[in-house]
């Protein structure tokens, strides 16, 4: 049995399937946050969050990452930890620390920081020959008006720190790029207090599917899992509205999405103890990537692998965390694909009025989790306004993405925002 140190975490999917994939592998884990009030709130009235189930619940702040490290060798002294990780990207330069810190499990902290850092993954990407966007970083809004020019328009504008999709915006002009940037510049600290990096990142709009490649490395060799779709909507922002497993793709698509994920996490140096979530534009010149993520997959991507094919991510976050080989053998589902679709909200006001009973006892549908009524909505922005989403399995084939929009339809139907 392993003791994990889990410092931080998302509050949603991963937040539970977490501790889930800790219990179900017969290991413990301590939980270090800087605010418990976090995840108390997050959790159903009358239950508590699943992280709060650890068998140590250690409040610091784990925003101050020199004090931290001091901290946490002396809890090691006295729990030894076997290793440490977290769901949350604002923490996972953090855990990668503390791991070389103490000689636990772990990729090394320069590849992690350089992945979570959107800039520097750019530059890294491009010095090391991997295909990507034309792009550009600066602070200054005259620098960057300038350099808009020169990658031309429309283009998108990210933050370089920021997660979920925050504050990515495309532009067509600049106007939008001006307006894009005051609002990058008013929201100087992020969910979890930490001041933000002032740079802004400039990248050319591609063309083409976006998809994802799904894969686990381990004692220097990288497995891939399989490759997810995803859909987008609620311009001009980039909202995941839903993901199929596996991609409807060709063959040489799927092939060259997967080369080109690996290459990625080589020239970053992620090729060991990582469960990677690398996001790949297909494009009409050749796959581009987008973003690599050093953790596993979010919007429930982790539970369509798993209902597919039957290996369980999170689980396997859990035994490289331990520095464990961990199990990637496929077993039969019966399932052939699996989709998510999220609701995502077009509007601003109170949630009045949203059914999702007469999809619970439909034979191909996986999950089902809504919204209450009375909950105050937001028109989206980012991934974090949804109101619930639906997930369906398909026995036949790669239909579960047309059957997930035809049941998100039905829901729109009855959604009412006052």
């Amino acid at each position: 049995m392993g003791h994990l140190l889990v410092v931080e975490s998302w509050v949603g999917s991963m937040g539970r399937l977490l501790p889930r994939a800790i219990r179900e592998g017969g290991h413990e884990f301590t939980f270090l946050t800087r605010d418990l009030h976090h995840y108390l709130r997050s959790a159903p009235e009358g239950a508590a969050h699943p992280l709060l189930g650890a068998r140590n619940v250690i409040t610091a702040d784990t925003n101050d990452t020199e004090a931290l490290l001091s901290h946490v060798e002396r809890l090691h002294a006295v729990w030894e930890f076997d290793g440490v990780l977290s769901s949350c990207d604002y923490y996972l330069p953090t855990v990668a620390r503390i791991a070389g810190r103490l000689g636990l499990p772990g990729p090394g902290s320069e590849p992690v920081e350089s992945a979570c850092r959107k800039d520097v993954a750019r530059r890294v990407l491009a010095d090391a020959g991997v295909p990507g966007p034309r792009f550009a970083v600066h602070e200054e809004r005259a620098d960057l008006a300038r350099a808009a020019r020169e990658i031309g328009y429309p283009l998108v504008v990210k933050p370089v720190d920021l997660c979920a999709g925050m504050y990515v915006r495309r532009v067509e002009d600049e106007h939008q790029l001006a307006a894009a940037v005051k609002a990058l510049e008013d929201f100087p600290v992020n969910a979890r207090g930490q001041r933000r990096v002032p740079a802004v990142l400039l990248e050319e709009l591609l063309d083409g599917p976006e998809v994802s490649v799904e894969t686990v490395s381990f004692a220097g060799a990288v497995q891939v899992v399989g490759v997810t779709d995803k859909s987008v909507g609620a311009a001009p922002a980039f909202v995941e509205t839903g993901h199929m497993f596996p991609a409807a793709l060709s063959p040489a698509d799927t092939e060259a999405a997967e080369r080109t994920a690996l290459s990625a996490l080589k020239a970053l140096g992620l090729t060991d103890g990582v469960v990677a979530h690398t996001e790949i534009k297909l494009t009409s010149t050749g796959p581009r990537v987008v973003e690599v993520n050093p953790r596993p997959a979010g919007n429930r991507i982790t539970e369509l692998v798993r209902h597919v094919t039957g290996i369980d991510l999170a689980a396997a976050f859990v035994d490289v965390a331990l520095g464990r080989a961990p199990d990637l053998r496929r077993t039969p589902t019966g399932l052939r694909s699996a989709a998510v679709g999220f609701l995502v909200p077009q509007s601003t006001g109170t949630l009045d009025a949203l059914d999702g009973r007469q999809l619970r006892d439909r034979s191909d549908v996986l999950e089902v989790q809504l919204a209450e009524p009375g909950r105050v909505v937001r028109a989206a922005g980012s991934n974090n306004e949804y109101l619930g989403h639906v997930m369906v399995g398909d026995v036949d084939g790669l239909g579960s993405r047309d059957r997930v929009a035809a049941l998100l339809t039905e829901l729109h139907a009855g959604l009412v925002i006052i």
